[in-house]
């Protein structure tokens, strides 16, 4: 039965990351010669790629799930007194999911759905400063802006292959598909994990 103040549609936060990374190994088994550690999951969906519909159709429910949990997190950050603005930016990550996974690449609007990730990248931050004045939410906003160091992080990682300062790229070449997972991965264990602590932080408050 659900519990008094939970919202159960939390759960999709987590469903996300599970989604992202059972879906991305799976398709990347099926398109012959992938590499997970090589390539990037774009690649999975480009056009003639084996995978391409299902890989569109992997963003389309994953993006799906976002938006069900950003609902649910409008109503969780109200219930704690706190504005709804990390809502919006998952909302926005799923927007820009979906459009990545409809234009398959080399279509124009892909790298443009791509790019505007960068405004859905910033909900760990919204996530840390929206609950920092709240002593019940310590623990969550320390998450938030630890997961968000990590995501800044690897927006750092990720801008190398623009750049190329060869000392580095030999390095980060071989293994670039990893290089740009570590983007998706932090951001997707943040999702999942301030899922956690928000049932946990409302279980306790009703709890009290």
């Amino acid at each position: 039965m659900k519990k008094p103040g939970q919202d159960n549609r939390l759960w999709f936060g987590p469903i996300a990351l599970l989604l992202f990374v059972a879906g991305t190994i799976t398709i990347g088994q099926m398109t012959p010669g992938y590499s997970l550690v090589r390539q990037t999951v774009s690649e999975l969906g480009e056009v003639g790629a084996p995978g391409r519909t299902a890989f569109t159709m992997l963003l389309c429910i994953i993006a799906a799930s976002l938006l069900v949990y950003a609902g649910a997190l409008v109503r969780s950050l109200h219930e704690l007194g706190h504005t709804p603005v990390p809502a919006y930016l998952v909302s926005a990550m799923a927007i820009s999911c979906a459009g990545v996974g409809v234009f398959s690449f080399p279509h124009p609007l892909h790298n443009v759905f791509g790019l505007s990730e960068t405004l859905g990248l910033q909900a760990p931050l919204a996530a840390a400063l929206v609950s920092r004045h709240d002593a019940r939410a310590k623990q969550l906003t320390m998450f938030s802006t630890v997961m968000y160091i990590l995501v800044l992080l690897a927006i750092a990682i990720n801008l190398i292959p623009i750049i190329r300062p060869p000392a580095l790229w030999v390095h980060l070449r071989p293994i670039f598909g990893l290089v740009q997972r570590s983007l998706f991965a932090s951001w997707f264990t943040w999702s999942a994990g301030y899922a956690l602590f928000l049932m946990r932080l409302n279980r306790d408050r009703h709890a009290r």
